[in-house]
């Protein structure tokens, strides 16, 4: 019993880093679909700054928004991409980024 546990415990450490390979792969291969939300659905966000806030908005989305963003990349953007980006642009930590991101530029 005792090495069926240990046995287990293996899995499922072994788990973790493969969750984590597919969920950085996902928020890679959402990207464009962010930027071209930003750059089509939000016309207030300068051009210089859609790059920088598609880092944000990624770094900040759940593993489920990543997912919806992934949907959305095959069936395209819609009125729900839309509530989603807005959604994790409403974060505090979300807001902290965009805001270092624009000081960054030098935008602000």
């Amino acid at each position: 019993m005792r090495a069926f546990v240990v046995i287990c415990a293996l899995v499922l450490s072994a788990c973790t880093p493969v969750q984590q390979a597919v969920d950085n792969t996902a928020r890679k291969g959402t990207k464009g679909l962010v930027i071209e939300t930003l750059a089509t659905r939000f016309p207030q966000v300068p051009k210089e700054l859609i790059l920088p806030f598609s880092d944000c908005i990624i770094d900040n989305a759940s593993a489920a928004e990543i997912q919806d963003f992934a949907r959305s990349a095959l069936a395209g953007v819609d009125d729900q991409t839309v509530a989603t980006i807005r959604s994790v642009l409403s974060r505090p930590e979300t807001a902290q980024c965009l805001q270092t991101r624009a000081l960054a530029t030098g935008l602000t």
